[in-house]
C-alpha cells in the first residue's frame, strides 16, 4: 500500500489550497490519467459555454478514471489543469474543493490558447499511486 505525504520545504511557502510536493513510498501501481474534458454520452463536447458545469464534469470523469483503476481521489499525487481563460480560476477553486477537499495534491494550473476543440473550457490530467 502506498504512503502519500504532502509537504513543502521549510524555505518555501506552503499554500493552503495545494501541496508544493508529494512524497510517495511503497507504491505498487501508478495511474497516468490523460487530460479529461467534458464529453456527453456520444463523445461530443458537453455543457457548451458553461464553465462550472464543464469543471464538475471533468472532475467527475477524473474521479471515475481513478476509481476504475482501483483508487480514490486521495490517491492522486499530481494534477495539471488547463483553462482557456485564466478568469475561470475563481470559479474553479470551489468546484475543485468539492472533489479534493481544502488542500489538493501537487497542482499546476495554467491558461492556454486552446484545447482540442474550441468548446472545451477546461482539461485536467493527473497521476495517482495505489
Amino acid at each position: 500500500m502506498a504512503t502519500i505525504e504532502q509537504y513543502a520545504a521549510k524555505t518555501v511557502w506552503d499554500p493552503p489550497i495545494y501541496s508544493q510536493a508529494v512524497k510517495v513510498t511503497g507504491a505498487q501501481t501508478t495511474l497516468y490519467i490523460a487530460g479529461q474534458v467534458a464529453y456527453d454520452a456520444a463523445g461530443n463536447p458537453a455543457h457548451r459555454g458553461d464553465f462550472k458545469a464543464q469543471a464538475r464534469a471533468v472532475l467527475q470523469a477524473l474521479k471515475a478514471q481513478v476509481e476504475a483503476g482501483g483508487g480514490t481521489m486521495r490517491n492522486i499525487v499530481k494534477v495539471n489543469t488547463y483553462l482557456t481563460d485564466i478568469r475561470y480560476r475563481a470559479d474553479y477553486g470551489p468546484i475543485r474543493e468539492e472533489f479534493f477537499g481544502k488542500k489538493m495534491p501537487a497542482h499546476t494550473l495554467v491558461a492556454v490558447a486552446a484545447l482540442a476543440l474550441p468548446e472545451y473550457l477546461i482539461e485536467v490530467e493527473a497521476i495517482a499511486v495505489i
